[in-house]
């Protein structure tokens, strides 16, 4: 628990002098092509332990922040057996025209420092090729065991500059790890990083859990679990690695969300065949019922300023989304499709969308809307895709698909990301079958 620990705590020191200039890029448009980058390998000093070991953090860094911007479907790194100029050291001048051949319009150069002790030292600069300025120059320290973290920290830094966006590649996954056959599945609170590496169960397997949801600090997982048959939200602390019940409610609890500034959490609240929603201050356990009649509302999600909640309800006749202020007034239905079904609204960190399952007919669909219901669109498509997350960027969704299985199998559960023009969907790997994603703040 020591290495989960210090991957969601680590902390490292930045340092950034001003930028000189910004690529002019926009991620908006399905079309754009990638960013070509040329990212010649990091300069190390050699003289550390772990060189010493065979082990490079010098290519272990470069290898993790080029996945990561590859993934990201936004750069094109350019083939480093193609690079003219070779650098010796951090403070070599670009040749502009060496990299200007070669079509790049950005450039990293780098260097590492490893020490005996416990403490790596990672500097780089971003140049722009074509007006040929320093974007910027960073100076990260952090200890051995949190090169990882560093990588991440570099690939987002890179990925802000160039795109005007925040990364979101320093983030973990909270998701539910599957196992054994349909009539008894073993179902596990689990986490890892975004790129997949640092897999961690958080819970043993005794008893089924579902949708976690992270807590903005990051301190918590709220979550479903059946304990004895009775469902109830329960929180799970990364700190202490201790869970424990949220309120005491005699029926099911289910669907939490925390508030933006991690003071409440929604969930739903199932009795006598009416489900309502509430919201509970975590401070004094004190709840507040926002929702009611005799319809099924559920999977609450807050806006970004904390003022309005959007959630599905068949109060209308069969599941819509609907969105209404944080006090329960105002309810608007703003899905209207013709023929569908509406689940698992979550709206985006940056107030822009709102993420959600649409099921038609025999296939589910990820899609987004604006918050006013116009402008929807299809993300991702299958026999069974569900349960949409937001990367904390605004700019990237994580869902779980499962294909239609055989008569005497079933098809394996996976995650996915796709990003929000729909392009770039890519399998995420994880060590068994995996659903109900949920996306961490930065760390």
């Amino acid at each position: 628990m020591k290495k989960l620990f210090s991957l969601i705590i680590a902390l490292f020191i930045a340092i950034t002098t001003p930028a000189h200039a910004q690529l002019n890029v926009s991620i908006n448009g399905a079309t754009q092509a990638p960013i070509p980058v040329a990212f010649p390998n990091i300069i190390s000093d050699n003289h550390g332990i772990g060189a010493f070991l065979g082990f490079s953090y010098a290519n272990k860094v470069r290898d993790v922040v080029l996945a990561d911007l590859e993934r990201s479907g936004l750069f094109r790194i350019i083939n480093e057996r193609s690079y003219i100029q070779k650098f010796n050291g951090i403070d070599d001048q670009p040749i502009f025209g060496d990299w200007k051949v070669l079509n790049a319009e950005a450039l990293v150069q780098s260097a590492i420092l490893e020490e005996d002790g416990n403490e790596l030292k990672l500097r780089f600069k971003l140049w722009d090729v074509v007006s040929q300025k320093e974007l910027m120059y960073e100076v990260y320290t952090a200890d051995k065991e949190n090169w990882r973290r560093m990588a991440h920290s570099m690939a987002d830094a890179i990925y802000e500059r160039l795109t005007g966006d925040k990364g979101y590649f320093n983030t973990v996954i909270a998701y539910i790890s599957e196992s054994g056959p349909a009539s008894r599945r073993t179902k596990r609170l689990a986490m890892m990083d975004q790129d997949g590496d640092g897999h961690h169960f958080l819970t043993s397997g005794a008893n089924l859990v579902l949708t976690p949801r992270f807590s903005p600090d990051m301190q918590y997982i709220a979550y479903l679990e059946f304990v004895n048959n009775k469902p109830h939200v329960y929180m799970y602390n990364l700190r202490t690695q201790k869970t424990e019940i949220l309120g005491n409610f005699p029926g099911m609890t289910f669907a939490p969300a925390f508030s933006p500034d991690g003071k409440y959490v929604l969930m739903s609240y199932a009795k006598n065949g009416v489900t309502d929603i509430y919201e509970m201050n975590l401070a004094t356990k004190e709840s507040k019922k926002l929702t009611s009649g005799p319809s099924i509302d559920t999977s609450p999600s807050y806006s970004p300023d904390g003022e309005k909640i959007v959630f599905n309800s068949d109060r209308g006749g069969n599941q819509q989304i609907y969105v209404m202020d944080r006090d329960g007034s105002n309810i608007e239905r703003i899905s209207f499709r013709q023929g569908s079904r509406y689940a698992t609204p979550v709206w985006s960190p940056r107030g822009d969308y709102i993420a959600f399952t649409r099921m038609e007919g025999k296939q589910f669909y990820i899609g987004v809307m604006y918050p006013d219901g116009s402008g929807e669109r299809t993300l991702a498509t299958g026999w069974l895709v569900e349960g949409p997350t937001w990367s904390p960027n605004g700019r990237v969704i994580m869902f779980h698909r499962q294909n239609k299985g055989s008569a005497t199998s079933n098809a394996p559960i996976q995650l996915y990301s796709v990003d929000i023009t729909g392009q770039n969907e890519r399998l995420v790997i994880t060590p068994g079958d995996a659903s109900d994603p949920a996306w961490s703040p930065l760390l």
